[in-house]
């Protein structure tokens, strides 16, 4: 541990990618939380969401907690493109292309390290929300030997093409920015990340939230004051180039594209045995509880499935919840049920 650094490094060598491009002296960064017992099978993983860092989605994560420290070990490994784990923020590429990541390249990492680190096969859990959703589903799906349980907060087995025309309409703001130039930004695009957040305002919470002016219990006087200090900031902190990438993962997401299923979702999602919780937001815009409800039916194999969408008007939000009380103990009710289970 580095000074003043709350993270650890495991450093993965060089690695060949998904893509067939060998990524050089890869870097995935991580913390972890409470005590790993000697069975080494206490362990709950946790991936990160889009932009975030482990200090943005920890706060689930302490005694009594959603993810209770007391009794589980539990690891946040930051996805590739955060600015922790190799980004083109922190990684000289030159005038050259950042490399593409998968999830798979991310779920493969990861496996590295519980096992070469921790040397942990099992896991009683994976959790995460929105692209952390997205890495459960893979992980599931990829090593069903390992995983025990999975719980997929407003996330999905695949990118729909809803989801995906959402990120373009993300990635067509940041581009046009004029700080974007030759496939990169060679500066903050700050007029770019303000649009981008106007945009995410409209898809992340949902029609009722703005219909009966929810934000009010934020303490806001205007719509327009919620999206100015809400929003308009909202991505003001992270390397554009680094969103770029995260958006890239996102919008190639799906378990089924490798050389184990071909394409072929229903045989991914057949492969699936471990213990399933889908709980997408009830209102969520991209991540459309509609799609876990085509998913759970294929999802034949897995020991037990359920779908709990969130009844919220918070939209994507209320899969993490920080300052929403009813939907954070709708998900701490449900996934103490199926740590129980």
């Amino acid at each position: 541990m580095v000074a003043g650094r709350d993270y650890q490094i495991y450093e993965a060598g060089d690695v060949v990618l998904q893509s067939g491009a060998t990524f050089p002296s890869l870097r995935l960064a991580y913390k972890t939380y409470g005590t790993l017992n000697a069975a080494k099978d206490n362990v709950i993983l946790y991936p990160t969401s889009f932009g975030a860092q482990h200090t943005d989605t920890e706060w689930l994560i302490g005694p009594g907690g959603i993810l209770d420290s007391d009794k589980y070990f539990i690891i946040i490994p930051n996805l590739f493109g955060n600015g922790l784990s190799s980004s083109p923020s922190n990684t000289p590429v030159g005038e050259t292309p950042f490399p593409a990541f998968s999830y798979h390249d991310a779920i493969a990492a990861q496996r590295r390290l519980l096992e070469e680190q921790f040397g942990v096969r099992k896991l009683a859990l994976v959790y995460g929300w929105s692209m952390g959703g997205m890495q459960a589903y893979h992980w599931a799906a990829l090593h069903p030997d390992m995983v025990e349980r999975a719980a997929v907060v407003c996330g999905s087995a695949r990118c729909s093409p809803y989801n995906h025309l959402f990120l373009d309409a993300v990635k067509a703001a940041l581009t046009a920015d004029p700080a974007f130039q030759n496939g990169r930004f060679v500066e903050k695009p700050v007029a770019g990340l303000r649009a981008m957040g106007r945009i995410y305002a409209g898809w992340a919470m949902s029609y009722e939230f703005y219909r009966d002016a929810v934000w009010r219990e934020q303490g806001f006087a205007s719509q327009e004051d919620y999206l100015a200090a809400t929003w308009d900031t909202a991505f003001a902190h992270r390397d554009a180039n680094n969103l770029l990438t995260q958006i890239a993962i996102w919008q190639s997401g799906d378990i089924s594209n490798c050389a184990a299923f071909s394409g072929d979702l229903d045989r991914a999602l057949a492969a699936i045995t471990a213990r399933m919780l889908l709980m997408p937001g009830q209102t969520d815009r991209y991540f459309d509880w509609r799609d876990n409800e085509r998913e759970l039916p294929k999802l034949v194999n897995a020991r037990s499935a359920a779908l709990r969408p969130i009844p919220s008007v918070h939209g994507h939000r209320a899969g993490n919840p920080v300052r929403i009380p009813a939907d954070r103990d709708f998900i701490k009710a449900n996934v103490s049920t199926l740590l129980q289970s």
